[in-house]
């Protein structure tokens, strides 16, 4: 086949010369081609090519083209199937539903995906530093400050009760040796026994809000925006995006996080998981994960919970509001794409939805982390300096 781009600028032609067309028929049976205006030079562009025949095949063999190199009808047939095979591998080689998105749209995508890539550690295997539970004959040590508090004003001890929750989370530790170390909160049902993990939850809390906060960095968008709006937005979302990134490790059927050698679970002493579901943050992980997400949603529900407007102190809200627009309009347009009609049709409202119960729990847990900090300061700087100026 002759392709035409050969025949037009004077390039120089390949062996496959010009587009296959009348001409190319025409050397085949040796026919003589007159060009209709007798005048034998026709200017040939993309536009005039086909008005003389005689004059474009002057102009392929004027550029190079060589009678002998043209292909045969077969060959020209045999082609086309391998230039068609090959679009389709192209098509199925790439990930699912990015077929029908812009080419803006794969894009931003893609760099979403680059940035999670190079910043969510799911193996957990760079997370070493971390504080663990002090045990006590099967019991939970009270550090003294606090102590001596409790026995000043039971009413402090009453509001740490209420605001950790009767939940209580067992942790399992497995070792590069293969052994395993297990946590279990005491029997007893007083509060009391979710004081000594604080420490550590603070420190794996720490490890993913380094995480995204690196996460929004490598990302050209956000590090475009002033620096005050980039702080005011990582102190509105830090905790969101966790949460988000907490899901994808979240195992329903057995109500664990699996973190690499860690392992978290929240515990029912009824058994159940009616219960859990009272609690807003467990009933938030279970809808969530009932959504059965793509990794591609998850982090671009991560880029529209980091590129909220509305978050206090953000100055440049319009261009944060078109930031979140555009990636709104991927994550629905990703979804069409790449999921069956009419089973998802309420996908991205689904979402929606979820990203704002989201904002309600985000409130809701900033507020119980400061009540609890001020009478129990187990917060890191780095927790401190996220959640102590949000206004919610």
């Amino acid at each position: 086949q002759i392709q035409e781009e050969a025949c037009l600028g004077g390039n120089m032609a390949s062996s496959q010369g010009c587009e296959g067309g009348g001409q190319v028929r025409a050397m085949k049976r040796n026919v003589r081609l007159r060009c209709p205006f007798r005048k034998g030079t026709c200017e040939i562009t993309r536009k005039t090519r086909r008005q003389c025949q005689a004059c474009r095949l002057r102009k392929c063999l004027e550029s190079g083209m060589k009678k002998e190199m043209i292909m045969s009808d077969a060959a020209v047939e045999q082609r086309r199937a391998l230039i068609k095979r090959k679009k389709r591998e192209r098509i199925e080689a790439q990930p699912p539903g990015v077929q029908g998105l812009t080419e803006e749209q794969q894009e931003l995508i893609r760099v979403l995906m680059d940035a999670q890539m190079k910043t969510f550690d799911t193996t957990f295997s760079h997370f070493k530093d971390f504080r663990l539970p002090a045990v006590l004959s099967g019991g939970c040590e009270i550090p003294e400050f606090l102590q001596a508090s409790l026995m000043d004003d039971p009413a402090t001890w009453s509001r740490i009760k209420e605001d950790l929750s009767p939940l209580k989370i067992s942790l399992q530790l497995r070792g590069e040796d293969g052994s395993v170390w297990n946590y279990k909160p005491p029997a007893k049902n007083d509060g009391k026994e979710i004081i000594p993990l604080l420490p550590h939850l603070a420190d794996v809390s720490t490890y993913m809000f380094k995480g995204v906060i690196n996460f929004a960095k490598v990302i050209s968008y956000f590090r475009d925006l002033p620096i005050e709006d980039q702080i005011s937005l990582l102190k509105g979302a830090t905790f969101e995006m966790c949460i988000l990134r907490f899901n994808t490790m979240f195992n329903t059927e057995t109500g664990t996080w699996e973190c690499g050698r860690l392992a978290y679970c929240f515990e029912d002493p009824e058994g159940g998981v009616q219960k859990l579901l009272l609690d807003p943050l467990m009933k938030f992980h279970y809808m969530l994960k009932k959504l059965q997400l793509h990794k591609e949603e998850y982090v671009l529900m991560q880029a529209m919970s980091l590129f909220s407007p509305d978050r206090p102190g953000v100055v440049q809200r319009g261009v944060v509001d078109q930031l979140q627009e555009r990636v709104a309009l991927t994550l629905k347009a990703y979804i069409e794409c790449s999921r069956p009609y009419p089973a998802h049709r309420f996908l991205f409202l689904k979402i929606m939805a979820v990203l704002t119960e989201l904002r309600s729990i985000n409130a809701q847990h900033t507020q119980r982390l400061l009540r609890i900090q001020d009478t129990h300061p187990f917060a890191t700087p780095l927790m401190r300096e996220l959640f102590s100026s949000t206004d919610g």
